[in-house]
């Protein structure tokens, strides 16, 4: 199983109807075939020191394993996405995680 963890923080300047067409934009990728589960969020209300709220979304996919994951990223829906909403970032960190 590999776990895709993508953590977006949108630009400072992105408005409401930006983020939400973000937002559907992500909830299209659900429907690629090789997606197992997901996971879409944004930070929860948790003051910890060792806890990060400073991201605009979070992302987390899984994969049935890494064959799974490189169908993924070529995808023409995850391809689409990324065209369509990548000038939004201002940031984007991932972490992939195998069992």
């Amino acid at each position: 199983m590999i776990a895709h963890h993508v953590l977006f923080w949108l630009k400072a300047d992105t408005s409401t109807e930006q983020k939400a067409a973000f937002l559907k934009g992500l909830q299209t990728l659900e429907h690629i075939e090789v997606v197992k589960n997901y996971h879409i969020g944004t930070p929860a209300p948790i003051e910890r020191a060792v806890v990060d709220t400073t991201y605009t979304f979070s992302l987390v996919l899984f994969f049935e394993d890494l064959a799974a994951h490189d169908v993924y990223q070529v995808h023409p829906v995850h391809k689409a996405f990324l065209d369509e909403f990548r000038i939004f970032f201002e940031k984007v960190i991932i972490y992939d995680a195998q069992n």
